[in-house]
């Protein structure tokens, strides 16, 4: 029996997806350990590194899952750009994967924070092309099908995810600094920033949840 291209991408596209909402959970559990004053520093380091560990499999998960969908879309109707588009834009994101592979290579040095910025940046992009992109759609203007909604829903839930997901990278980034800053010795004001980090990140954290959940139904069921 022939396996089909579109059964092989929905195994890809399934397993991000996994490994996003997988990883994701990892960091948040991994995190309280990293702003417990009552550990040593050595203890703490140590469950960032775990944290970046993780992290590296949610931020895969995170950009394989748009040139996967839009793959499929194309197969589905949903999108109307095939070869050779396809083919390009599966070149420049395995450069955006390498791109965030490098960052998280050189994690622990200025080199792996401006990779991390440039990683950033490109989500400055992304984020508003995706969601413009995505309300036209809705309002019947393309480039999306419009006869296809749950495509159009699904990508507009996607790009307002990946805000949050700046918003958490932002997070991680800062504490690579204040680590700089902590192993030189004790520092009220670096350990206060790093507790309102995790607070907040919490509150993110479950919306972030909710909003994975919600795009894996829609592309489960595609009820609209």
């Amino acid at each position: 029996m022939l396996i089909s291209e579109l059964a092989v991408l929905r195994w890809l596209h399934i397993l991000a997806m996994v490994y996003w909402l997988g990883g994701e959970w990892g960091v948040f559990q991994t995190s309280r350990h990293v702003v417990n004053r009552a550990l040593s520093m050595e203890e703490r380091r140590r469950h960032m590194e775990t944290a970046y560990r993780i992290d590296i499999l949610a931020r895969t998960g995170i950009i394989l899952l748009l040139p996967l969908g839009l793959h499929m879309g194309y197969m589905w109707g949903a999108q109307p750009w095939g070869q050779p588009w396809l083919t390009v834009m599966w070149v420049v994101f395995a450069g955006w994967l390498t791109l965030c592979w490098a960052a998280f290579a050189w994690r622990e040095t200025d080199r792996g924070v401006r990779l991390t910025v440039w990683d950033e940046r490109i989500r400055y992009v992304v984020i508003p092309v995706l969601f413009l992109s995505a309300v036209s759609s809705l309002l019947g203007y393309g480039p999306f099908n419009a006869a296809v909604q749950w495509f159009s829903w699904k990508v507009l839930i996607y790009s307002l995810l990946l805000v949050i997901g700046l918003y958490l990278r932002f997070v991680m980034r800062e504490w690579t600094q204040l680590f700089r800053v902590l192993a030189e010795g004790p520092n009220p004001d670096a350990e206060t920033t790093l507790e309102k980090s995790l607070r907040l990140g919490k509150r993110l954290a479950y919306l972030y949840w909710a909003g994975i959940a919600s795009a894996a139904f829609l592309g489960s069921t595609k009820f609209v």
